[in-house]
């Protein structure tokens, strides 16, 4: 039975297993690659994408879950190439090394500014799971902060 859902404002009816994880339906059947597999359990973080308006992992989302829902992946995350305030913050911080979690943690971060625009350290470290193996949590942290201060940005 085919499901349909809005990825990235566009309208997608699939016909794939309900079960199979929202991240392998962004990443193969509609090819945005910016969502990306880390662990697979749920632990990292780097699938990370919202689900109207909120952070989720995508990696055990399966797309029956998904079905009717708006989508937003790292790529939709700047419309019309106007960079979110947090993918300002995090060229003005030079926060990724090898980048491999960063879109999942700008994900992440996009979707608890959503919910708290001005956290607190504590309230990002409760809030905040995604693992980075370069370890720039520092610079992550300020960017956070500049961008809480940036005021409204683009919302999902």
């Amino acid at each position: 039975m085919p499901i349909t859902l809005t990825v990235n404002g566009t309208e997608h009816t699939l016909d794939l297993e309900p079960d199979m994880p929202l991240l392998w339906v962004l990443r193969e059947a509609l090819g945005l690659t910016g969502t990306k597999y880390g662990c697979g359990i749920s632990a990292c973080g780097a699938c990370t994408v919202h689900l109207n308006g909120r952070a989720v992992h995508s990696c055990t989302l399966p797309l029956s879950a998904a079905g009717g829902q708006r989508v937003t992946t790292i790529e939709g995350l700047a419309p019309n190439g106007a960079l979110h305030k947090v993918q300002e913050a995090w060229i003005g911080h030079q926060v990724p090394q090898c980048g491999y979690c960063q879109s999942g943690v700008i994900m992440a971060v996009a979707g608890l500014l959503a919910q708290n625009p001005h956290p607190t350290d504590g309230e990002i470290d409760a809030e905040l799971s995604n693992v980075c193996r370069c370890g720039t949590f520092v610079r992550m942290r300020a960017a956070i902060h500049d961008a809480a201060a940036a005021g409204d940005g683009v919302a999902s």
